[in-house]
């Protein structure tokens, strides 16, 4: 069986992470099938090919693009593959072999602002009506669909109409090493880690920011874009500039660090569809403040406190009176909740819905 997986933003984080992961995974697990990696640029320039069954083919064509609808199409039937995954919500829908879609979750759908926009608010809408056509198409004409938890699944079958059989739950995994070093802060602080698109709600931490005095400060930890230089000015224009450090981005060992001696990781979001950042924290003994909406309901359990995702006063009150060491979990009652987010395991049923799809 040759199977090609769309590779191209194996090199950003969130969907990046799961790609590198994936990948990762199958090269250890599948010693029978070919695979061909579709990688953009930088991603195919540091990608290294495992050995003689596993191909890299260069594909520079930018993601969310009509141009891409037009030659990933012709890339893909070059390869004559079996089977073609498409980890992003991106289908091509003018490829007619057999494909597989990863959909996160549909954030786009519920967010209709212009707000989550880098460009011009008519180039936004468009973009937005266009990825609606593409999915609607693209989701119907996929063999299957992998989720990676029930609540994206819920989300898909109310919106399109996707029977369940065609959707298959396959929960993401916590990979970072314990490479723990000296804390980097002398200060305490809450620790937030992702983007700062407007889903991710940091809106509320910042009025909770301004609610709760105290010497722990906020620090975030994310890649420099347009949403954090705005977010950087908001908190400039209220006063709050003592308070929060803006990290950047940060490596896998550096995260360790950040997780291992904050406070508490803040996790605000209106919606996920896995959310990996509370896992990792947890993992390192990161106690976790998360929204209380249905996929961290669902994924982080009883591990975590929640709060109504729209209260910041109720945020304040929780950081005011935090400490540390009351939110502690046991080693055994870690270690057996984790043991059902793990990479290898996401990537055996990846694998066995490949060999599936192409028995159709």
């Amino acid at each position: 069986m040759k199977i090609g997986i769309d590779a191209r933003l194996i090199d950003e984080t969130g969907v990046g992470r799961y790609i590198r992961n994936l990948i990762r995974q199958l090269i250890v697990l599948d010693d029978q099938n070919e695979y061909v990696v579709f990688l953009y640029r930088t991603g195919f320039n540091n990608f290294i090919v495992p050995n003689a069954r596993w191909k890299k083919v260069r594909a520079n064509v930018r993601w969310h693009t009509v141009f891409e609808q037009c030659v990933m199409p012709f890339l893909f039937a070059i390869e004559r593959l079996d089977v073609v995954h498409i980890p992003y919500f991106n289908i091509p829908i003018f490829y007619n072999g057999a494909m597989i879609v990863t959909i996160h979750d549909l954030t786009i759908k519920h967010f209709d602002t212009g707000k989550a926009s880098t460009g011009p608010w008519l180039m936004y809408k468009v973009k937005r009506f266009l990825y609606g056509v593409i999915v609607s198409i693209g989701i119907k004409k996929v063999r299957h669909i992998i989720v990676p938890s029930n609540a994206t699944k819920n989300e898909i079958q109310e919106h399109y109409g996707i029977a369940g059989d065609k959707i298959t739950v396959t929960y993401e995994g916590v990979n970072l090493e314990n490479k723990k070093t000296g804390p980097l802060f002398s200060f305490p602080y809450f620790l937030y880690v992702g983007n700062a698109y407007p889903h991710k709600n940091l809106a509320v931490v910042i009025d909770a920011l301004s609610h709760f005095k105290s010497k722990a400060k906020i620090v975030f930890v994310g890649k420099e874009d347009f949403f954090y230089k705005r977010l950087h000015a908001q908190i400039i224009t209220r006063g709050l500039s003592s308070r929060v450090v803006f990290f950047g981005a940060a490596d896998d060992a550096t995260l360790v660090c950040l997780y291992t001696y904050a406070q508490a990781l803040l996790f605000p979001s209106l919606m996920e569809g896995f959310g990996l950042p509370p896992l990792e924290a947890l993992s390192f003994g990161c106690p976790v403040i998360a929204s209380n909406i249905p996929v961290h309901k669902e994924i982080l359990q009883d591990m975590v406190t929640y709060f109504p995702s729209s209260d910041s006063k109720h945020l304040a009150t929780l950081l005011f009176a935090w400490k540390k060491s009351d939110h502690q979990i046991s080693p055994q009652k870690m270690t057996s909740f984790l043991k059902k987010y793990d990479w290898h395991d996401m990537a055996k049923k990846t694998l066995k819905l490949y060999e599936s799809c192409t028995r159709i």
